[in-house]
C-alpha cells in the first residue's frame, strides 16, 4: 500500500490520515525563534517592529522589547489583532515585565528621506534605545536594520514572534496616545479617532482645514491639497494686481 495508506477506525470503516491544512496562518505568535537563538548563545534577544507607515500624519513610532522568558506576559499578539483596551493592558505589563526601546521618525525626516527610510532609521533607534545590549534583533518585515548585532527580518513578524508582537503593542499604543495629543491640540481633523490615517473623515478635514504642521507633505493626498492652497494664492493674487 501506498504511504498515503488509509488507517482503519474502530467500526472498521477506513478513515483518512490527518493532515496539516497548508498555509494556516498562525493562531498565535510563539516564543520558538527567540527559544532556539538562546539555545545557540545568543541572549539577549530584541523584538523590532513600528507604528504608523501609512498615515498621512504624525510620526513613526518604533519600538524593540526584550521579553524575561521567565516572565513573558500573557495574551501577546499582533497589535492589528487586539482591541485597544487590551492593547494598553498588554502595555503596562510589558513595560512591568521586559525591556523597552523607543524612537520616533518625524514628518519631517519622513518628508526627506521617505517612509521607508525613516521606518528602519527608527527602529535602529529604538535597539540603540535600550538599556541591555541585544546580542540578536528580530525585526518584522523583509529589511534588516542598522544594529549594532546580529539581525533577522521575519516577514509577518508580528503575527509569528512573541518579541515583535510585544513591540507591535508599545510602538501602536505610544504612536495612538501621541495621535490623542494631536487631536486635542488641532480640534476639527479628528486625529484622535482615525489616528491620521487615510479615511473619508480625514480627507475632509484636509479639504476643509488645510494641511497642520504635522502633515507628510511628501503623501500624495496632502501634496493635493496644498497645491490647491498654492493655486488659491495665486489665483487671490493675480485678482489684486488686475484691479
Amino acid at each position: 500500500m501506498s504511504r498515503n495508506t488509509r488507517r482503519t477506525g474502530v467500526a472498521g470503516r477506513a478513515t483518512a490520515a490527518p493532515r496539516l491544512p497548508l498555509c494556516e496562518p498562525p493562531l498565535r505568535p510563539t516564543f520558538a525563534r527567540e527559544r532556539a537563538a538562546i539555545k545557540r548563545g545568543l541572549f539577549p534577544v530584541a523584538g523590532c517592529d513600528e507604528a504608523g507607515r501609512g498615515p498621512l500624519a504624525g510620526p513613526v513610532v518604533a519600538a524593540a522589547v526584550i521579553l524575561d522568558p521567565s516572565r513573558i506576559p500573557r495574551g501577546l499578539n499582533d497589535s492589528k489583532k487586539l482591541t485597544a483596551v487590551k492593547r494598553e493592558r498588554l502595555y503596562e505589563r510589558i513595560f512591568a515585565t521586559s525591556e523597552v526601546g523607543i524612537a520616533f521618525g518625524s514628518t519631517a525626516r519622513i518628508d526627506r528621506d521617505n517612509i521607508r527610510r525613516a521606518s528602519l532609521w527608527a527602529l535602529g533607534r529604538a535597539v540603540a534605545a535600550l538599556a541591555l545590549r541585544p546580542r540578536l534583533v528580530l525585526v518584522d518585515g523583509i529589511d534588516r536594520i542598522d544594529a549594532d548585532c546580529e539581525c533577522e527580518p521575519v516577514v509577518c513578524g508580528d503575527a509569528l514572534v512573541l518579541s515583535i508582537a510585544a513591540a507591535s503593542i508599545v510602538a501602536k499604543v505610544v504612536r495612538d496616545r501621541l495621535m490623542m495629543q494631536i487631536g486635542a491640540a488641532h480640534p476639527g481633523y479628528g486625529f484622535e479617532r482615525h489616528m491620521g490615517y487615510a479615511v473619508p473623515e480625514h480627507f475632509r478635514a484636509l479639504s476643509a482645514l488645510g494641511p497642520t504642521v504635522h502633515h507628510r507633505r511628501s503623501f500624495a493626498p496632502v501634496v493635493a491639497v496644498s497645491n490647491r492652497e498654492v493655486e488659491g494664492l495665486f489665483d487671490g493674487a493675480a485678482g489684486l494686481l488686475a484691479r
